[in-house]
């Protein structure tokens, strides 16, 4: 099978790119416009492989996309390409929508004229996987306010989407172009919904990265509010496995959420990393006495939490990573990577590869 990666460059993009090229005989052709958060260097590992190709494209491009499908004409395409990161979609939403609303839909098209002149014997193999969020779904009741006796309630696929900022409303956006799509076209789609990523190779604004490096660097550890915020997380390797399973053994029409089964509070996931970077960098003081409360997000969601009995019933995967085992394997990967988190901030590896310097 020969598969259409958009967003290969990306953290989770580039955990599918390494899986299935070092887990399969499959095919990459990996398309990334390369904005800040997708760094060649994840896909270094496997770019000189001959079942790996990368194209510098933008999803909103699509003299572009028609030109790469006709060249490439893949089996498959599973659509990762989005803005992702909350904090900027509050101070600049312009950019989400243009990506994660005007760049599915330019997808889309471009995926539906291709898909639209193979043979029929193509066509009833062909995919197209659109890899979207938890976050489409707002929020659930947390055990702070809960009062039923009943068990707190999980997102499962029949949870009403009810997104609370502007990157979970682009993304819920998205994910309404593509069913509509596969109604009203024909075009054979597959969405999956995941929870809190996680794991090597993630961006360091991001929660845990971010807290890994200030803690090394001595620098406060930001919070937002009490920190009781609710997240499940799950091991970005993990999410790989899920999702080439998804487009391998997936129902055309279908949603499978994906979760990590870890239901842990924003207060305690740093409170791991202190213990690991106590235990494995020791310094004077406990690295918790960075910690610092800041003021909280605005519209920020309380708790999210998957409920992935479907695609294990379904589809046989469960994640092979706990809370612990994963986080252990994350903060040791930053350890050994510094290197990597400074030539991804300041561009360096990036432009050495493009030729930019």
């Amino acid at each position: 099978m020969k598969i259409l990666v958009t967003g290969g460059a990306g953290f989770i993009g580039s955990a599918v790119v390494r899986h299935i090229i070092n887990n399969t005989n499959d095919s990459i052709i990996n398309v990334d416009k390369l904005t800040y958060a997708g760094n060649l260097e994840s896909v270094e590992k496997v770019s000189d492989n001959e079942r790996y190709t990368f194209v510098q494209a933008d999803v909103c491009d699509k003299t572009a996309l028609d030109q790469i499908l006709a060249t490439h004409q893949p089996d498959a395409v599973m659509h990762l390409a989005a803005e992702s990161h909350v904090d900027r979609s509050i101070t600049g939403p312009a950019d989400f929508i243009q990506t994660n609303i005007v760049g599915t839909y330019t997808l889309l098209e471009a995926t539906r004229a291709y898909w639209s002149q193979l043979t029929q014997e193509r066509k009833d193999v062909f995919r197209f996987h659109h890899i979207s969020t938890d976050e489409v779904y707002g929020d659930l009741p947390h055990p702070d306010e809960w009062q039923s006796q009943e068990a707190l309630p999980l997102f499962t696929e029949k949870t009403p989407y009810a997104p609370s900022s502007p990157y979970s409303a682009s993304k819920a956006s998205s994910d309404h172009l593509v069913r509509a799509w596969q109604r009203t076209y024909g075009l054979p789609c597959i969405v999956t919904n995941c929870s809190n990523n996680y794991g090597p190779y993630h961006f360091p604004e991001k929660l845990i990265p971010l807290v890994i490096l200030n803690a090394l660097e001595g620098k406060n550890l930001p919070i937002y509010g009490k920190g009781d915020q609710i997240r499940d997380w799950l091991y970005v390797e993990d999410h790989a496995r899920a999702l080439y399973t998804v487009i391998c053994r997936g129902a055309v029409g279908e949603t499978y959420n994906i979760g990590g089964h870890n239901e842990k509070k924003n207060h305690d996931v740093v409170l791991t990393i202190c213990s690991l970077l106590d235990e494995l960098v020791p310094k004077d003081k406990s690295y918790r006495e960075q910690i610092t409360y800041v003021t909280d997000r605005p519209g920020h969601d309380r708790r999210y939490a998957i409920d992935a009995d479907k695609i294990s019933r379904e589809l046989n995967w469960n994640p092979l990573e706990n809370f612990d085992s994963g986080m252990r394997k994350t903060v040791i990967w930053y350890l050994t990577n510094l290197d990597w988190c400074r030539r991804v901030q300041d561009g360096s590896y990036q432009r050495e590869r493009l030729g930019l310097e």
